[in-house]
Protein backbone atom coordinates (compact mmCIF):
# COMPACT_ATOMS: atom_id res chain seq x y z
CA UNK A 1 0.00 0.00 0.00
CA UNK A 2 1.28 3.47 -0.88
CA UNK A 3 1.50 6.05 1.82
CA UNK A 4 1.11 9.78 1.26
CA UNK A 5 4.84 10.44 1.04
CA UNK A 6 5.19 7.95 -1.86
CA UNK A 7 3.11 10.16 -4.12
CA UNK A 8 5.20 13.30 -3.54
CA UNK A 9 7.38 13.33 -6.64
CA UNK A 10 10.26 15.76 -7.07
CA UNK A 11 11.62 16.65 -10.52
CA UNK A 12 14.63 18.87 -11.17
CA UNK A 13 16.36 20.51 -14.11
CA UNK A 14 19.32 22.83 -14.32
CA UNK A 15 21.27 24.82 -16.89
CA UNK A 16 24.06 27.36 -16.91
CA UNK A 17 22.91 30.48 -18.73
CA UNK A 18 25.33 33.16 -19.95
CA UNK A 19 23.44 36.00 -18.28
CA UNK A 20 23.49 37.69 -14.88
CA UNK A 21 21.20 36.55 -12.06
CA UNK A 22 19.59 40.01 -12.30
CA UNK A 23 18.72 39.61 -16.01
CA UNK A 24 17.28 36.15 -15.38
CA UNK A 25 15.28 37.26 -12.33
CA UNK A 26 13.79 40.11 -14.37
CA UNK A 27 12.67 37.57 -17.00
CA UNK A 28 10.70 35.78 -14.25
CA UNK A 29 8.84 38.84 -12.97
CA UNK A 30 8.01 40.55 -16.29
CA UNK A 31 4.81 39.15 -17.84
CA UNK A 32 5.88 40.32 -21.32
CA UNK A 33 9.05 38.25 -20.93
CA UNK A 34 7.24 35.24 -19.45
CA UNK A 35 5.09 34.77 -22.56
CA UNK A 36 8.21 34.70 -24.71
CA UNK A 37 10.33 32.16 -22.85
CA UNK A 38 8.38 30.13 -20.28
CA UNK A 39 6.11 27.91 -22.40
CA UNK A 40 7.87 24.80 -23.70
CA UNK A 41 8.51 24.52 -27.43
CA UNK A 42 5.31 24.06 -29.39
CA UNK A 43 3.24 26.04 -26.87
CA UNK A 44 2.23 29.68 -26.46
CA UNK A 45 1.42 31.49 -23.22
CA UNK A 46 -1.44 33.77 -22.28
CA UNK A 47 -1.36 35.66 -18.99
CA UNK A 48 -4.65 36.59 -17.33
CA UNK A 49 -3.37 37.77 -13.93
CA UNK A 50 0.21 38.44 -12.85
CA UNK A 51 1.23 40.06 -9.54
CA UNK A 52 5.00 39.51 -9.11
CA UNK A 53 5.31 40.10 -5.36
CA UNK A 54 5.38 37.77 -2.37
CA UNK A 55 1.78 36.65 -1.87
CA UNK A 56 0.88 37.85 -5.37
CA UNK A 57 -1.14 35.57 -7.62
CA UNK A 58 -0.97 34.63 -11.27
CA UNK A 59 -3.16 32.81 -13.75
CA UNK A 60 -1.97 31.78 -17.16
CA UNK A 61 -2.32 29.18 -19.84
CA UNK A 62 0.02 27.34 -22.16
CA UNK A 63 -1.74 26.36 -25.38
CA UNK A 64 -0.42 24.12 -28.09
CA UNK A 65 0.48 26.08 -31.21
CA UNK A 66 -0.55 23.13 -33.40
CA UNK A 67 -3.54 20.85 -32.81
CA UNK A 68 -1.37 17.83 -33.69
CA UNK A 69 0.62 17.10 -30.52
CA UNK A 70 1.41 13.86 -28.71
CA UNK A 71 0.55 14.94 -25.15
CA UNK A 72 -3.00 16.15 -24.44
CA UNK A 73 -3.53 19.35 -22.47
CA UNK A 74 -4.36 19.17 -18.79
CA UNK A 75 -7.34 21.56 -18.89
CA UNK A 76 -8.61 20.89 -22.42
CA UNK A 77 -7.36 18.90 -25.39
CA UNK A 78 -5.01 21.71 -26.41
CA UNK A 79 -4.29 23.80 -23.29
CA UNK A 80 -2.98 23.82 -19.75
CA UNK A 81 -4.51 26.52 -17.54
CA UNK A 82 -3.00 27.05 -14.12
CA UNK A 83 -3.24 29.32 -11.12
CA UNK A 84 -0.36 30.19 -8.91
CA UNK A 85 0.98 32.23 -6.05
CA UNK A 86 4.41 33.72 -5.45
CA UNK A 87 5.47 32.30 -2.08
CA UNK A 88 8.94 33.83 -2.02
CA UNK A 89 10.81 36.30 -4.20
CA UNK A 90 14.41 37.11 -3.36
CA UNK A 91 15.66 39.39 -6.14
CA UNK A 92 18.41 37.85 -8.26
CA UNK A 93 18.47 34.68 -6.09
CA UNK A 94 15.24 32.75 -5.62
CA UNK A 95 11.67 32.41 -6.89
CA UNK A 96 9.23 30.04 -5.13
CA UNK A 97 5.84 29.49 -6.77
CA UNK A 98 2.84 27.38 -5.85
CA UNK A 99 1.03 26.13 -8.97
CA UNK A 100 -2.26 24.29 -9.43
CA UNK A 101 -3.65 23.12 -12.78
CA UNK A 102 -7.29 23.64 -13.70
CA UNK A 103 -8.29 20.12 -14.63
CA UNK A 104 -11.16 17.68 -14.17
CA UNK A 105 -8.63 14.84 -14.21
CA UNK A 106 -7.60 13.90 -10.64
CA UNK A 107 -4.17 12.88 -11.99
CA UNK A 108 -3.38 16.61 -12.33
CA UNK A 109 -4.82 17.65 -8.95
CA UNK A 110 -2.83 19.19 -6.16
CA UNK A 111 -0.47 22.05 -5.58
CA UNK A 112 3.02 21.79 -7.04
CA UNK A 113 5.80 23.93 -5.58
CA UNK A 114 8.37 25.22 -8.08
CA UNK A 115 11.57 26.59 -6.57
CA UNK A 116 13.93 28.34 -8.97
CA UNK A 117 17.38 29.18 -7.70
CA UNK A 118 19.79 31.53 -9.47
CA UNK A 119 23.40 30.81 -8.56
CA UNK A 120 26.23 32.94 -9.97
CA UNK A 121 28.91 30.84 -11.67
CA UNK A 122 31.88 31.82 -13.84
CA UNK A 123 30.43 33.04 -17.13
CA UNK A 124 26.83 33.30 -16.03
CA UNK A 125 24.17 31.85 -13.77
CA UNK A 126 23.16 28.31 -12.92
CA UNK A 127 19.37 28.19 -13.05
CA UNK A 128 17.86 25.25 -11.19
CA UNK A 129 14.21 24.23 -11.12
CA UNK A 130 13.03 21.98 -8.27
CA UNK A 131 9.41 20.91 -8.66
CA UNK A 132 7.87 19.22 -5.62
CA UNK A 133 4.58 17.35 -5.39
CA UNK A 134 4.46 16.92 -9.17
CA UNK A 135 1.02 15.64 -10.21
CA UNK A 136 1.15 11.98 -11.22
CA UNK A 137 -0.53 12.79 -14.56
CA UNK A 138 2.66 14.52 -15.73
CA UNK A 139 5.07 11.83 -16.87
CA UNK A 140 8.65 12.27 -15.66
CA UNK A 141 9.92 12.20 -19.27
CA UNK A 142 7.44 14.86 -20.44
CA UNK A 143 8.18 17.04 -17.42
CA UNK A 144 11.94 16.78 -17.99
CA UNK A 145 11.44 17.71 -21.64
CA UNK A 146 9.23 20.68 -20.71
CA UNK A 147 11.61 22.01 -18.05
CA UNK A 148 14.62 21.62 -20.37
CA UNK A 149 12.74 23.41 -23.14
CA UNK A 150 11.84 26.32 -20.84
CA UNK A 151 15.48 26.59 -19.70
CA UNK A 152 16.62 26.59 -23.34
CA UNK A 153 14.09 29.33 -24.12
CA UNK A 154 15.21 31.33 -21.07
CA UNK A 155 18.82 31.08 -22.22
CA UNK A 156 17.91 32.26 -25.72
CA UNK A 157 15.87 35.13 -24.24
CA UNK A 158 18.48 36.37 -21.74
CA UNK A 159 21.75 35.62 -23.54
Amino acid sequence: MKNASDSKRKDTASRIIKASPHAIYQAFIDPQAIVLWRPPKGMKALIYTFEPREGGIFRMSFGYADTKHSVPGKTSAHADVFNGKFLKLIPDELIVELVEFESNDPAFAGEMTITTSLTPVPGGTEVTFVCENVPEGISPADHQLGMSSSLENLAAFTE
